[in-house]
């Protein structure tokens, strides 16, 4: 059994992955205690239902090939596995289960931690798990949520990027060049698949 590690648990659909989310990850793998960042690619998220996600397998191979430079950064596929819709909570156990020689903490967007009393058994996540929070713009402003002064929440003052896979997805469908909002790789493969563009209308 390998040493064990501490593992920072970065979910999303990454619905394409974009700078916002690897300069995210890598500032907590490189200016916190973590040892690791997994981004865990998940299927469906109960709270927020896209009509437009990407096949899973395609969303992780833009993670993968966004994460190739950086070693301290994982993908996790783990959730594809998993019964649906996907619950953090399970997926925890599953990876504690597959893992028990690592620890793990999770990584989430201050937006996530005003809704965090809504995610399933919410109150164990915050007595057993620590949860590390980065800054949004459009949530500074906001009446604290029920988890905010709970002593396993650490308020990180890491780089805001508001940016939005939404925003991208829209922009590649009307045809503007937003190149430097992602890993030139995962540009690379959007543009050679045609994801996100707008469709011809059929005949």
């Amino acid at each position: 059994m390998g040493q064990g590690k501490t593992i920072g648990l970065y979910f999303g659909t990454f619905n394409p992955i974009h700078i916002g989310h690897l300069n995210i990850a890598h500032y907590f793998a490189q200016y916190s205690k973590l040892d690791e960042v997994w981004l865990v690619v998940t299927p469906r998220n109960p709270l927020k239902i896209k009509q437009s996600l990407l096949a899973d397998y395609h969303r992780a191979a833009l993670v993968d090939i966004a994460l190739e430079d950086y070693p301290q950064l994982k993908t996790s596929r783990v959730e594809f596995d998993l019964p649906q819709p996907n619950y953090t909570v399970n997926t925890l156990a599953v990876l504690q289960e597959q893992n028990p020689e690592h620890s793990f903490a999770l990584i989430m967007g201050e937006d996530n931690l005003q809704n965090l009393d809504k995610w399933k058994n919410y109150e164990w996540l915050l007595e057993h798990i620590p949860i590390l929070v980065y800054p949004r713009i459009s949530h500074l402003e906001n009446s604290p949520s029920k988890a905010k002064n709970t002593g396993n929440i650490t308020h990180v003052k890491a780089p805001i990027f508001e940016l939005s896979s939404t925003f991208i997805r829209k922009s590649i469908e009307r045809g503007l060049d937003i190149r430097p909002m992602l890993p030139e790789k995962v540009w690379r493969y959007i543009d050679e698949m045609n994801f996100y563009k707008k469709k011809p209308p059929s005949l």
